[in-house]
């Protein structure tokens, strides 16, 4: 007897291009993956729109692109995560943007492609991995159950609360260690008391947002407090599902005060650069065009024995100037092999 293969698993998928070529080449790459059950194909926002609130949506992943003819960008991305019934949604951009792919995430986006650098085998990991990833989310949210080794093992703090009374109802060993708080203490406490009190509203009013239909996944970056009143910025990804009967949200919670500090160390340390290559571009040259001047001058000969000694002396201020703006560069320079040390 012959050894029977594995069935590959195949998905109906949403290609929302307004491109002809591209979107040939993107059908392209997805019948070498051999991962397509059935190919659908919207050239605008509308019939894509139009598409996902029939009864005829039965899709299991979404390639978007963001530049279409009656919708682009952030809104688009915004409408469409709205619109997608949790459906992973994969961004396929010919334009680089690492802020905004950062911050499609926060939107809904699940990957974000390069089209320039797209292949067969990227696109097909890419929409494995993210349907899968999808199916797990949604699992979790459906069967309390499903999420007791994620939850209890996690690396990362995890708890879930009450809906309703914002309660914690369970939380793992990872926010135990981290934030500082006994089981029974967290227990006893609610979402608000580790949130500074200037949020507490914006923290109510996302809430309310996780109400509506299809809104039920959120990610974003807040402040939390820690026990011992450390303020710290955390990435927060949250699920709504069902805990004991009891309408609950599951979170998991990154800390990034580190990586935010490193960011900020960064960006201060472009603008010291930005300053070095003004200052050489514009204040070196005042010094140093008097300086050739005077040295062209004193080079033809045209200036008595008595006016030396005040060319010398021009010349000497000029380079006098020169060597200031020279040691204000080398202390700027000095100061960020300083901040990097810190960091």
């Amino acid at each position: 007897m012959g050894i029977m293969k594995g069935i590959e698993r195949r998905y109906n998928i949403l290609v929302v291009e307004d491109n002809p070529g591209d979107y040939l080449l993107i059908e392209d790459y997805l019948e070498e993956a051999n991962i397509v059950r059935r190919l659908h194909w919207a050239e605008d926002f509308n019939t894509a729109k139009q598409f996902l609130t029939s009864s005829n949506n039965n899709i299991d992943i979404i390639l978007l692109d963001l530049s279409l003819p009656d919708k682009e960008g952030e809104p688009l991305l915004k409408e469409m995560d709205l619109l997608s019934q949790n459906q992973p949604i994969i961004i396929l951009t010919g334009y680089p943007d690492a802020d905004f792919a950062a911050k499609s995430l926060t939107l809904g986006a699940s990957d974000y492609l390069l089209k320039d650098v797209l292949n067969s085998t990227v696109l097909h990991k890419s929409i494995v991995y993210n349907i899968e990833r999808n199916r797990i989310l949604v699992n979790l949210r459906e069967s309390e159950e499903r999420y007791s080794d994620l939850f209890h093992f996690s690396p990362l703090p995890m708890w879930v609360f009450d809906r309703q009374t914002l309660k914690f109802l369970d939380v793992n060993d990872a926010a135990i260690a981290h934030y500082g708080y006994s089981y029974d203490e967290f227990l006893n406490m609610d979402i608000t008391q580790i949130r500074p009190s200037a949020d507490v509203k914006i923290l109510e009013a996302g809430l309310e947002t996780l109400k509506q239909p299809h809104s039920n996944l959120f990610h974003g970056e807040t402040t939390h407090i820690k026990k011992n009143g450390q303020h710290i910025e955390v990435e927060v990804r949250s699920n709504s599902f069902q805990y004991k009967g009891k309408p609950a949200e599951i979170i998991l919670v990154n800390d990034v005060t580190e990586r935010n500090s490193h960011v900020d160390a960064i960006e201060k340390q472009n603008e010291v650069l930005r300053e070095i290559a003004w200052t050489q571009s514009h204040v070196v040259r005042a010094p140093l065009a008097r300086l050739l001047g005077l040295v062209n001058v004193l080079r033809d000969g045209k200036i008595s024995e008595d006016q030396k000694d005040d060319f010398y002396g021009h010349i000497q201020k000029s380079a006098q100037e020169l060597d200031e703006i020279i040691k204000g560069v080398i202390f700027k320079s000095q100061q960020i092999e300083i901040n990097k040390k810190k960091g």
